[in-house]
């Protein structure tokens, strides 16, 4: 009976110290691991392998999902710039710069996010559809056509117009459920007093869902204040499937990076 007492206990020891070294191993990833951007060196943001079981969905508009992966990433090491040529704090947040150089340090969260839409339909060739609301909710439309000159002078002139806050209220909601390439997480200041001075904005540049369960899991990419690179962000909270992040309909928030958004803050174009 003894022996068969330290051979159970033996197992529940073993069992422990594997979940132990398990834990260590991502606490390891994220200190040590994680400094290295796109550790497998990607070309573009749909070479990134989904989860295992998920499959890519093109949405309402493939196009644009298309476009959105094939957004191309710098090499294995880059380090995230700000705009003013210094590195940035927290390297660890980004799991893969995107290859787009800034315009002006105005390039911001929210203003990324627009830059991503505009860019789709600038290369489309769809010129009267670039438009954007300022924050007054007055209508800025893009009048220069294929001139890429006028496009990133338009631009520049929406940076400093719009906002988290006109972003989100010029956008529609989107269910959890319904989630696409190319839809926002965004919230106003205004909307979170606790949170003030800024609100905040990520794009979803890709996803993908499990046919068995339903399940979607999604890239995120953000820009942030000072202006600094676009990126594919890390998922800090479950470092086995980053940069993939999941989130359950019946969760009421999604923790991203040092921001948390809730689950009715999806919006999309």
């Amino acid at each position: 009976m003894k022996m068969k007492r330290k051979r159970i206990l033996k197992c529940v020891l073993l069992a422990i110290l594997t979940v132990l070294l398990i834990a260590g191993g991502g606490a390891c990833w994220l200190f040590f691991g994680s400094h290295t951007t796109n550790p497998h060196n990607y070309s573009k943001v749909g070479d990134i392998p989904t989860p295992y079981g998920y499959q890519r969905i093109s949405g309402d508009n493939a196009a644009y999902s298309n476009y959105l992966r094939s957004i191309p990433l710098k090499g294995k090491g880059a380090e995230s710039m700000l705009y003013t040529g210094e590195k940035t704090k927290f390297q660890k947040l980004s799991y893969a710069i995107i290859d787009l150089p800034l315009l002006s340090n105005a390039e911001q969260c929210a203003d990324a996010c627009m830059r991503m839409r505009a860019e789709y339909l600038f290369q489309a060739g769809r010129y009267g559809d670039i438009h954007f609301k300022d924050v007054n909710g007055h209508v800025m439309r893009y009048t220069g056509g294929s001139s890429r000159k006028a496009f990133e002078r338009y631009l520049r002139r929406v940076y400093g117009l719009a906002s988290t806050f006109s972003l989100s209220r010029e956008l529609p909601r989107r269910e959890l459920k319904d989630m696409q390439p190319g839809d926002i997480f965004v919230y106003a200041a205004i909307d979170r007093p606790e949170n003030r001075p800024s609100g905040h904005a990520v794009m979803v540049v890709d996803v993908a869902q499990n046919p068995k369960t339903g399940r979607k899991a999604f890239l995120l990419a953000e820009g942030n204040t000072p202006a600094r690179d676009f990126h594919i962000m890390n998922n800090l909270g479950s470092p086995f499937r980053s940069p993939w992040f999941t989130l359950d309909e019946g969760n009421d928030d999604l923790g991203v990076s040092l921001f948390m958004f809730k689950k009715d803050e999806l919006r999309h174009f």
